[in-house]
Parts: C-alpha cells; structure tokens; sequence
C-alpha cells in the first residue's frame, strides 16, 4: 500500500485507524472501558500485525454513546444492549423507509 492510497483510507468510517490509548484519550475514558465494552460484544476492534486493538471512527461513536450511558448510571453490559438495540431500530427504521419509498414510487406499466 501506499502513501496516497493510506490517505483515500482516512475518510472511510470503518478504517481502523485509532490505537487503543488513542480512543480511550479521545473519549475520555481508559483503555479497560474499551475492553469491558469489547468483551461485552458491542464492538470488536481489528487487531495489527503485531497484536494491538485498532479502532475505527463508527466504532469510536458507538463507544461514546455507551460512554454516555455509564455516565448516567447505567451498567456497562445494559449501556452495550441498548445500544445494540438502538443500532438494530436505527437500520430497521432505514430499511423501513426505503420500502415506503419503492411502495410508493410509480410502477412502470405491464407489459402485454
């Protein structure tokens, strides 16, 4: 890979691009948040050719959300369902809405 195609890289949501100590500095928590939310199932971070957690910026916000969650008092492994759930709604709400939008587009006529 190079240079330029590791920069194409940076505007991919999904791009593993942030180390562990990086995340936890960015929202404002400790590496063993990153962990309790991980082995909860919420995220899975990739992992280096040497070993290390890499996260991406979707996976950053879905942490801060659980984040903002345990600092209203909820348990990190019910802050993780919830926002599995709200995740799950969000896409079936997308999903949802696209059908609305075939539905009620015009059909092409039939053909005879």
């Amino acid at each position: 890979m190079t240079a330029d195609d590791s920069f194409g890289r940076l505007d991919d949501d999904d791009y593993p691009a942030y180390t562990m100590g990086r995340a936890a500095e960015m929202l404002g928590t400790t590496p063993g948040f990153l962990r309790a939310i991980g082995e909860a199932g919420l995220i899975t971070p990739l992992r280096s050719e040497g070993g290390h957690r890499r996260y991406s910026r979707y996976q950053l916000r879905i942490a801060a959300r659980a984040r903002e969650l345990v600092d209203h008092g909820t348990p990190v492994e019910a802050a993780c369902r919830i926002v599995i759930l709200e995740d799950q709604l969000e896409e079936a709400q997308r999903i949802n809405a696209e059908h609305r939008r075939v539905a009620a587009s015009p059909s092409p006529p039939a053909a005879a």
